[in-house]
């Protein structure tokens, strides 16, 4: 793998690892903000399906992914381009906001690191192909969804349903995963075997054991891979998820009763279902 890296040359290979790490900051502002987007859409939603007055309700702030400017959320010190140098500004500012010393998170440059990893991986996997750069935006959305999962509990339908659509097209006229039989079958059987696994538990337990965006989550890895592959996606997420959780309730930093997000390990297994296809399917006896 590093020898394919090396291809590029080491100015080619800093280039691509720093183009990472810029796109992980910019997931930093997905993975925050688009939560909050959502919020204030369904707040508004509900305000005129209740015939709330609107009109005279204070006004907001435009929010989106390109404004306002980054700001620290504890004193709302704007970020400048000097603060905002992926993973190096963090090292550069001692984690500490420039404006009131508060503690920036560590899932700043976690998130950048990973995605610039994530980035030498995939292209040193599939080449500076089409392919390789599709693949690169099936990871970028695993990782967003991953991080606004453990977070908010939502897997937004922004962001599912365009990663199934593009699953499907990428493997339309061949030279993607699989063929597009695959790739519909994929979506189809993913979807329905975690709706029907949803209805079974909340029959049986009267509970709600996933939500709709799992489901969505799961067809878009189908849509991508193939349906071969999900026997393999669903055990590996759903081993990941058991250890998460008991080693959170050993190690006491959550409750028995509190919901675990089940994107995550989802989106784990399906990237690692991209990056290890042909093993995994050797290893689960799939032609």
């Amino acid at each position: 793998m590093f020898d394919a890296l090396l291809n590029f040359g080491w100015g080619g290979l800093i280039l691509l690892l720093w183009i990472g790490l810029a796109v992980g900051s910019f997931l930093n502002v997905v993975i925050y903000r688009l939560p909050v987007m959502l919020n204030r859409q369904w707040d508004t939603q509900a305000r005129e399906q209740l015939a709330m007055d609107t009109e005279n309700a204070a006004p907001q702030e435009a929010f989106n992914l390109l404004v306002p400017r980054s700001r620290c959320p504890s004193c709302g010190h704007a970020i400048t381009a000097r603060e905002n140098i992926p993973l190096v500004s963090w090292f550069l500012l001692k984690r500490k906001c420039a404006g009131c010393n508060a503690t920036i998170a560590m899932r700043y440059p976690i998130v950048e690191l990973l995605t610039g990893i994530i980035t030498l991986v995939v292209i040193a996997t599939f080449g500076f192909t089409w392919f390789g750069v599709a693949a690169l935006g099936y990871s970028y959305t695993l990782i967003a969804l991953t991080y606004i999962d453990f977070d908010t509990q939502l897997l937004p339908d922004q962001m599912t349903l365009p990663l199934v659509w593009a699953g499907l097209a990428v493997n339309l006229y061949g030279g993607g995963m699989t063929d597009i039989q695959s790739a519909i079958v994929g979506a189809i059987a993913a979807y329905l075997f975690l709706w029907s696994t949803y209805w079974a538990f909340k029959l049986l337990t009267g509970k709600e054991g996933m939500g709709y965006g799992d489901f969505k989550l799961y067809a878009a890895i189908g849509a991508w891979l193939g349906w071969q592959v999900l026997p393999a996606v669903i055990l590996i997420a759903a081993i990941a998820g058991l250890v998460f959780a008991l080693v959170s309730i050993f190690t006491k930093s959550l409750a028995r009763d509190q919901p675990i997000p089940f994107g995550p390990f989802l989106a784990v297994a399906g990237w690692i279902a991209l990056m290890w296809r042909s093993d995994l399917l050797t290893l689960f006896l799939v032609a």
